[in-house]
């Protein structure tokens, strides 16, 4: 399984929200690039950046800082917040960025998607972030009436290269992994899902590892590296520098097999 740090950055700062409340803000680091630069010096094979002032305002905010990053580093970086068209999309992968992570598009412009999954083949990640199941959108401000797994399902068909699904109410609380939420997620679909929002030890990760035959391939981690509770390398110790990008296409529909 792949451990994926998170990086978001909110007023050029390194910081961390608690359940997506931007009322509740934590800055661990004065500098993103530093921090970058850091998870990859411990083995990070892959880091997950998260624009919240792009995902407050609708379009990205933070597209300098996040082309320092690329340049800084050597591994994948992926980015979401406030994605919501084809030239924000665009801004970034010709940053170096190699993913981009839609949200609130997938609910409101799901045909665009479709046309992006199409002509970018591998570089669309669709992000599910849920409050008791259903879709929140526009920076988790709003609650949509979908269903996690029903617009996972649609975006599973429509191409995208993986979901990342994320527990809002476990986002931030070092409470543990939704894993029941993921098992049916993972379930529904036969594209990789990549699990966000809770971990809080190496214990959470090997439970993840648990639904790895399900199609659960990644962990995004944040608050729990920041505050020491997970040492990253130790984590990759446990469960694996895992890199879901070279898993084969089938591997969902063999796994439920």
């Amino acid at each position: 399984m792949e451990v994926i740090p998170a990086i978001d950055v909110l007023g050029g700062k390194c910081v961390r929200l608690y359940q997506g409340d931007y009322g509740q803000v934590q800055t661990f680091d004065e500098n993103p690039v530093d921090v970058a630069r850091r998870w990859e010096d411990e083995g990070a094979t892959r880091l997950h950046v998260v624009d919240l002032d792009g995902a407050k305002a609708g379009q990205s905010v933070n597209l300098q800082t996040i082309a320092a990053i690329v340049r800084a580093v050597s591994v994948p970086v992926q980015v979401g917040g406030g994605l919501r068209d084809r030239s924000s999309i665009t801004s970034l992968l010709n940053v170096g960025v190699q993913r981009v992570i839609v949200g609130t598009v997938a609910v409101e412009q799901p045909d665009l998607v479709t046309q992006l999954c199409q002509e970018l083949p591998d570089q669309i990640v669709v992000g599910i972030d849920a409050r008791n199941g259903k879709v929140a959108t526009r920076g988790w401000l709003e609650t949509s009436e979908v269903l996690a797994t029903e617009l996972a399902q649609r975006m599973a068909a429509a191409g995208a290269a993986a979901i990342i699904y994320t527990d809002i109410y476990r986002d931030g609380t070092l409470q543990g992994p939704n894993l029941e939420a993921l098992r049916e997620l993972a379930t529904a679909i036969e594209i990789p899902v990549i699990a966000s929002g809770g971990v809080s030890s190496v214990r959470d990760l090997l439970s993840l590892l648990g639904l790895e035959s399900l199609g659960v391939v990644g962990a995004i981690v944040g608050r729990a590296l920041y505050t020491g509770e997970v040492s990253l390398k130790e984590a990759l110790r446990a469960v694996g520098p895992g890199r879901w990008q070279d898993i084969p296409p089938d591997f969902g529909s063999s796994a439920l097999a």
